[in-house]
């Protein structure tokens, strides 16, 4: 097979998948030991949702994420960055309606719409739209804002076997339905101390999948996870950390590493935050005492 039969024309290259929106079908070449073949593979889909708020009108993030859940998703955003504290501050999340194209909703955008009186400080979204390393953002600064912020002290939380994190991996793998068809999204978790799990979401962005999990929580009235286990898919980062110090999550884990900042929060906070879940083994790095070993 020559370089030309790659770079040519393909017909129906991408094919809307009918299960729904979460991935596509397209034509690729798979290339094994110099042979080439064209079959048919599923892609995870990846697009833009603009966070829009009614009143005043203004843009609160863009994100790119997978659609669906698309209101768990905004819901968790909101809550995780302290917009609403809890149900009664959303009055209503709409899709945008175009009124161009007889009033066709436009569902790549989310209307937030918060009840009257609620006003929430809006200067912790800025972050959303740094670009570069250089703008005056470190990591001293984002702890602090977080110290500053009327968080609820995290529970002692459930004692868990260390045989029980190791299962975790294994049970969410088995749950992640568009990841098995794809092999392109991250996951979120919730699971109970003994291991249980509870609800799984799917997205292209480990934070949206985390924003999905607490937003459904958010929304059902169901937050703070006190006694739950929240596992995510890829490494944990500052903001999944503070994503799940909002909510409420005494344990953290995640299949690969964390930043040094995410055990910075870990250990302000008194999160136990643990890496590397992979088969017999993970590393603990904050706050052990909620782990029991033998």
């Amino acid at each position: 097979m020559t370089g030309e039969n790659l770079t040519g024309h393909w017909p129906n290259r991408r094919m809307q998948d009918s299960a729904g929106h979460s991935k596509v079908r397209a034509q690729v070449w798979a290339v094994e030991a110099g042979q080439g073949r064209s079959r048919i593979d599923q892609l995870a889909v990846e697009e833009p949702l603009e966070i829009r708020l009614t009143h005043p009108r203004r843009t609160l993030a863009i994100t790119m994420r997978t659609p669906g859940a698309d209101f768990e998703l905004t819901a968790g955003f909101l809550y995780s960055e302290g917009i609403v504290s809890n149900r009664a501050d959303l009055r209503q999340l709409s899709y945008c309606v175009d009124p161009q194209v007889d009033g066709e909703q436009r569902q790549n955008i989310v209307n937030v719409s918060l009840q009257e009186g609620c006003n929430p400080e809006l200067r912790s979204l800025e972050r959303h739209f740094y670009t570069t390393s250089a703008c005056g953002v470190c990591g001293k600064a984002s702890l602090e804002a977080l110290q500053l912020r009327p968080i609820p002290p995290i529970s002692p939380g459930p004692i868990v076997s260390a045989a029980t994190i190791c299962r975790l991996p294994a049970t969410l793998r088995a749950h992640q339905k568009v990841f098995s068809a794809t092999g392109g999204l991250h996951a979120a978790a919730l699971f109970d101390a003994e291991g249980t799990l509870l609800f799984v979401k799917e997205d292209v962005g480990r934070h949206n999948a985390l924003d999905k999990l607490v937003g459904n929580a958010f929304l059902a009235g169901t937050l703070p996870w006190r006694d739950r286990i929240v596992l995510v898919s890829g490494r944990s980062s500052f903001e999944i950390l503070q994503k799940s110090l909002m909510a409420g999550a005494p344990i953290v884990c995640a299949v690969s590493a964390p930043s040094s900042l995410a055990v910075s929060l870990a250990e302000a906070f008194g999160i136990t935050l643990v890496g590397f879940v992979r088969g017999d083994r993970f590393n603990l790095y904050s706050h052990p005492k909620r782990i029991q070993f033998g």
